[in-house]
């Protein structure tokens, strides 16, 4: 028996909507992740950016569990001395909530070149819109 290894050309991309309105933030992303990956399909290609599309709604929605809206925080740094900002989940819901998603996916992927470009298969939106109906995506139902 041989091991099938997939071409670019023979992969098949489907494209996803999750509701994040009451999900809680881990569960989602982890169900998020594995999608954008392409683990859920037979022919898995470790080394390949096999996995399907995935668009987020109602991003200000998610909900977590315990104290983790006023102790969790966000940190950046701009590249420069002293240019350390922490930024609390609070915050962060009020000024970029597409933003919570998007990082909680971005840890559960690989981090190198792969991952990347994973990662711009994910389209997080703050309201029920988004632009993609063409695509005629799939319900997730996490």
């Amino acid at each position: 028996m041989k091991t099938i290894s997939l071409k670019k050309s023979e992969i098949q991309k489907n494209w996803w909507i999750a509701d994040a309105q009451g999900q809680i933030l881990g569960r989602l992303a982890s169900e998020i992740a594995q999608l954008l990956r392409g683990k859920h399909k037979v022919d898995f290609t470790p080394h390949l950016d096999m996995g399907d599309c995935v668009i987020v709604i109602n991003a200000e929605k998610i909900e977590v569990t315990g104290k983790k809206e006023k102790d969790k925080t966000y940190f950046t740094h701009t590249g420069y001395p002293g240019g350390g900002k922490e930024t609390s989940l609070a915050d962060m819901r009020r000024s970029k909530p597409e933003k919570i998603i998007e990082n909680a996916v971005k840890g559960m992927l690989p981090h190198n070149k792969l991952g990347r470009a994973i990662l711009s298969h994910l389209k997080v939106y703050t309201g029920a819109e988004h632009p993609h109906e063409a695509q005629n995506p799939q319900k997730l139902r996490v």
